[in-house]
């Protein structure tokens, strides 16, 4: 089947502001569009950009707007999508080319909140034991794979770059209720701060974009009542 891809294209070495670009591409339905990007630079036009890594949905690089819903090219196939496909770069991070942002924004985010384990009283003999009902507790935050279409996709982060956003939040949540961490408190400074969870407006991008099928609408709810109750 022949595919139109449309690409937001922006080369800040000699654009002035993003343009579309179209390519006819020959697709099967089961084509992801990351192959159809490869095509493209591989066959028709060199010159453009786009992240990826280990193609299978682990990495978690080659988050796009696809068809106006962030999602990984390498986990989207051309049935699901039509013959007339539109890419761009995440929103809210800026754009280095094409459909390169620059991370590290959402990066700094994802430091701010601490992302480790913090215990210091002695340790054990043997390694820090938790029971199954334990480790179930925080289970849904070790699937994220920091590929920011939750954060991205959030309205509260278009228009506040500073917000943590949904994606720290998550990782937040895996330690908080982590039985072998004491390290909230140092968390809820940030995650209580102007710029913290409780910009969230719970409008549930997030959870839709979250390509892992996390809840992350609901674990952001629970933050917020942790940290709640932790003052009473």
């Amino acid at each position: 089947m022949q595919v139109t891809l449309k690409i937001l294209r922006f080369d800040p070495a000699k654009d002035q502001r993003p343009h579309w670009q179209t390519y006819q591409v020959e697709a099967e339905p089961t084509d992801r569009v990351l192959d159809l990007l490869h095509k493209v630079k591989w066959e028709q036009d060199g010159t453009l950009a786009f992240r990826r890594s280990c193609g299978h949905g682990i990495c978690g690089s080659d988050a796009m707007l696809i068809n106006g819903r962030n999602r990984l090219a390498c986990k989207t196939l051309v049935k699901d999508l039509g013959k007339v496909i539109t890419v761009e770069p995440i929103r809210g991070l800026p754009v280095e080319k094409d459909l390169i942002v620059d991370m590290e924004p959402f990066f700094a985010a994802y430091r701010a909140v601490k992302p480790f384990l913090i215990n210091e009283e002695p340790p054990p003999q043997r390694e820090r034991l938790q029971s199954p009902e334990e480790r179930e507790r925080f289970d849904h935050g070790t699937k994220c794979i920091l590929c920011a279409s939750c954060t991205t996709s959030c309205p509260v982060f278009w228009v506040n770059g500073t917000y943590l956003g949904p994606a720290a939040i998550v990782q937040a949540h895996r330690f908080i209720f982590d039985s072998r961490d004491r390290g909230k408190r140092e968390r809820f400074k940030a995650l209580g701060s102007g710029s913290g969870v409780w910009r969230c407006r719970t409008a549930y991008n997030c959870t839709e974009a979250c390509p892992r099928e996390i809840p992350v609408t609901q674990l952001i709810e629970e933050v917020k009542r942790e940290i709640l109750f932790d003052r009473f």
